[in-house]
Parts: C-alpha cells; structure tokens; sequence
C-alpha cells in the first residue's frame, strides 16, 4: 500500500472539507446530486467517447496502482540476470532452458527463449527494444486516460455552473429555488476543479511514474541479455545493470 498516496488525498479532502469549516460554512453544501451527476457522470461518458472501450477499461483498472502500485523488481532482476550470466559462463546458453518453466513474465521468457536460440547481441537488443517501446506506448495510452478525465473535468464543471445559473434565472420570480440553483452553480465549478487537480491528474501521474519504473525493468533486462550474448563478464554485466537503480 503506498502511504504517500492516502496521506495526500486525506490532506487534500481535509483542506477542502477544513476550509470549509472554517469559513463557517457547512459540509453538507457540498453534497450536491445534481452537481455531482453533471460532472461525475458528465465527464466519464466524454472520456468513453474519447477512448475505445478497451483502453477506457484498462485505464481504470490501472487506478489501484496510484495505491497499491506492483512490486519494484529491480534489485531481484539484476540478480537473476548476474546468475543467468554466471550459468552461462559455466555451462553455456542451453544451461537457460530449465529457467524458461520458472518465468512467468513474457517479456523474460521472450528474451530468454531469444537468447538460448542464438541471436546475436545487435539482434537481441532490436528485438527487445521494439518490445518494450510497445508496451510503454500501450501503458502511457491507458494512463493518459485519467489525464483526459482531468482536462474534461473542470470544463463539465463550467457546464454544471452554467445550468445551474440557468436554473436561476427561470427561478426569479420564487426565492426558494435560487438557493439551490447558485448551490449547484458554484459546487459544481468546485468539484470539476477539484477532481481534475485532486484525484484524475495526480492518478495519472503515479501510473505514469510505475509505467516508468516498469519500463526500467525491461531495460535492466534487455541490457543484461545482451550483456550474456556479447559473452561480458558476470561482474561487469551487475555493474552496468546497478546503474539503473
């Protein structure tokens, strides 16, 4: 669980919620249905309409990663890639075969099956590079997701302000509806404003940030299978890859 995530978004509903509070005003004047249906609603049928389905649908999934993003496998990599290198040093690229079963990763496997085949340094690498600009260009795409969600949100917002001051004017001639109308108006504007700074946006960028540190890992990877097919030594091999850390 990233802690870093949940103390921020507490610190930042505190200070909305705590602001509130102070200026004397009251919580409950956020609460606001048709506020939130306008906005909410509003700006998740724009992000479907701006995506297709199954990027839109791997784009939320992703959402848990700004919590509980996967496990930084580095350190434990470079260490499989150095023993991979000290096997082969021994008893040569076929040695890898019994460590296809125990890799569940494609992108390992796929190097690794590469790499016992024959391929050559400069082939190796090819191969694994166009890999790993997909996946990061596949990645970036579902995570760009909750940054269109944070472009569209404060203009749905605008949107809820205006139907609710729209609201108003019809309502003129009876004061007990204008409350309600300037209520939707400006809570609307507040949580277009506030989703897109608060939750979409920083989203976006802790996937980006996990995209990025999962890009590394098969950077580690590649470099260290060609690394084993060039025939470097083991060591130099743990040097080079410990530069990524």
């Amino acid at each position: 669980m990233d802690r870093g995530s949940l103390i921020g978004l507490t610190l930042a509903a505190v200070a909305i919620l705590g602001g509130q509070a102070m200026e004397g005003g009251h919580v409950s004047t956020f609460l606001q249905p048709a506020a939130f249906v306008i906005v909410v609603i509003g700006t998740l049928g724009a992000v479907m309409l701006h995506y297709p389905l199954p990027v839109f649908i791997k784009g939320v999934r992703m959402a848990k990663w700004a919590f509980r993003p996967p496990e930084d496998e580095s350190i434990v990599l470079i260490r499989r890639v150095v023993q991979w290198a000290q096997l082969v040093r021994v008893e040569g690229l076929l040695a890898l075969e019994k460590h296809l079963d125990l890799t569940r990763d494609p992108f390992q496997k796929g190097g690794l099956q590469l790499l016992i085949d024959g391929a050559d340094a400069a082939k190796l690498r090819d191969t694994l590079d166009v890999q790993i600009v997909g996946f990061e260009t596949e990645q970036r795409q579902a995570a760009r997701v909750w940054e269109v969600a944070g472009g569209y949100a404060p203009t749905l917002g605008i949107l809820g302000a205006v139907i609710g001051l729209i609201h108003v004017m019809e309502n003129l001639a009876d004061p007990s509806k204008l409350g309600a109308g300037i209520a939707v108006a400006f809570v609307a504007t507040i949580y277009g404003v506030g989703l897109a700074n608060l939750v979409f946006l920083p989203i976006a960028n802790k996937i980006k940030f996990t995209i990025a540190r999962q890009v590394s890992d098969r950077e580690i990877l590649s470099d260290g299978l060609v690394g084993i097919a060039q025939g470097d030594n083991p060591r130099i091999i743990e040097a080079r890859l410990r530069g990524y850390l």
